[in-house]
């Protein structure tokens, strides 16, 4: 294991709860990963309030909009769908030079902590995106949760299973194209990220 990231959805969170929180686990970088850090009804986590909060708090805080932004302007990281394709996102120069920072960052020492809004992180860009990059690279990815809870990405990893490849595992004697757990792992990341991926333009 190259080290520990973590995420976390500050819609489960007030914003004693979220200190605490990063505290506990001595999170001393907050990585945001929304495309647009604002909320009118969190009006505590905008990007300017929640820089001040954490830097009050020793914590710092770190906008990579560009680089792990689930809303792209380019359109060539879109799916003929019309949703932002998270495996095409992945490869991109923008988002491997925030992979290299972060790694970088974890190897200096600093924890970190991926921030967005959805509290269940099954149905957060952070944990399709993002995380999956990290587990598949090596680091242990914990997604923190509201009453002191956590959940492991391995643990996601079986819910995306359940969720969208329930027949995995059951042999059909007329059937040539046996699926690899790898296959069937990359088809649940990618029916959910049909699922959640922004679509440009509000295309449904």
């Amino acid at each position: 294991m190259k080290g520990v990231i973590y995420t976390i959805g500050y819609t489960g969170f007030t914003v004693e709860e979220f200190i605490s929180t990063l505290k506990k686990y001595e999170i001393n970088v907050v990585i945001d990963v929304r495309s647009s850090p604002y909320s009118e009804r969190y009006a505590e986590y905008n990007r300017d309030n929640i820089e001040s909060i954490l830097s009050e708090n020793g914590i710092y805080y770190r906008n990579y909009v560009k680089e792990f932004g689930a809303r792209q302007e380019n359109r060539s990281f879109y799916a003929e769908e019309g949703f932002l394709d998270f495996e095409k996102f992945a490869k991109s120069e923008q988002f491997l030079s925030g992979v290299e920072k972060i790694i970088n960052s974890v190897a200096k020492g600093y924890k970190i902590v991926f921030l967005c809004a959805e509290k269940n992180p099954i149905q957060c860009h952070r944990t399709i995106l993002v995380s999956r990059t990290f587990h598949e690279l090596g680091y242990k990815v914990l997604h923190l949760l509201p009453n002191e809870e956590k959940i492991s990405h391995s643990k996601i990893i079986s819910q995306l299973l359940v969720k969208h490849c329930p027949n995995m595992g059951q042999v059909d004697m007329f059937s040539t194209n046996v699926k690899s757990d790898e296959e069937y792992i990359a088809e649940a990341y990618r029916k959910q990220n049909q699922k959640i991926g922004y679509k440009m333009d509000g295309e449904e």
